[in-house]
């Protein structure tokens, strides 16, 4: 049995232009410690996938199951228990420090504020956010928000976190790091489920997966880069 299994799902929606549907008999699995990625354009569904994977949303056909649990039925209890969706946005009324936005998830489970503090400062360290404790939101860069976002989803203790487009927003030089965070986070046991609008979110997935016209199907691995050999004189220059 899977961690997370998806057989069959359907997802559509209707507005003043008609019926949209967004997932068409979509199936997935994953494992505990897969890091497992959706590429797809703008408006593909990929941020739907994550949104019904995480039980934010029902489907409108097919089943979510997480550890075995059909998410229909118990999405409410295992969100923000066995299934962690990371908000990258940090809203202001969260708090006025990084701090304050890890702790805020374990507040509102009646978590006691020296434990959600012990919990929060705990999940900071492990992205690497450690230092931003102290930090408010509009110090934050794009990356270490990005990694708040997420020790506010680790410190309430997930199996599985849903990510989307984690890299999206952060400056070029940041996004490998991020990436090779999630990966870190996969190899230590803990199933990844992100998107992407970019090939190169892709590139240290155990999975890379695309989504189009409604349907799931599997990627080819990322091409490596081409590494084109320093010129004579370059190569003669930074020797001297």
């Amino acid at each position: 049995m899977s961690l997370l299994e998806l057989e069959g799902v359907h997802k559509r929606y209707t507005d003043k232009s008609g019926e949209r549907v967004v997932l068409r008999d979509v199936s997935l699995r994953a494992e505990a410690g897969d890091l497992v990625v959706v590429w797809g354009l703008r408006c593909s569904g990929r941020s739907t996938l994550l949104r019904v994977a995480a039980g934010i949303e029902p489907p409108d056909g097919g089943v979510v199951r997480f550890d075995g649990h059909d998410l229909i039925s118990h999405g409410e209890r295992l969100l923000g228990g066995g299934i962690g969706y990371c908000q990258k946005t940090l809203r202001f009324a969260d708090g006025q420090s990084a701090l304050d936005h890890a702790m805020v998830g374990l507040l509102s489970r009646w978590v006691s504020p020296t434990k959600a503090r012990s919990l929060a400062l705990e999940a900071l360290e492990r992205v690497g956010a450690g230092h931003c404790a102290r930090m408010t939101q509009r110090e934050l860069s794009s990356a270490e928000a990005m990694r708040v976002a997420l020790a506010r989803t680790l410190a309430l203790k997930p199996r599985l976190v849903a990510i989307d487009e984690p890299v999206k927003g952060v400056e070029l030089i940041d996004r490998d790091p991020i990436l090779s965070l999630l990966r870190s986070l996969a190899d230590e046991g803990l199933t990844v489920l992100a998107s992407t609008g970019e090939s190169t979110g892709l590139s240290q997935a155990d999975r890379g997966l695309i989504l189009g016209d409604g349907e799931l199907r599997g990627a080819p691995p990322p091409a490596p880069a081409t590494v084109v050999p320093l010129r004579r004189g370059i190569e003669r220059q930074a020797s001297g």
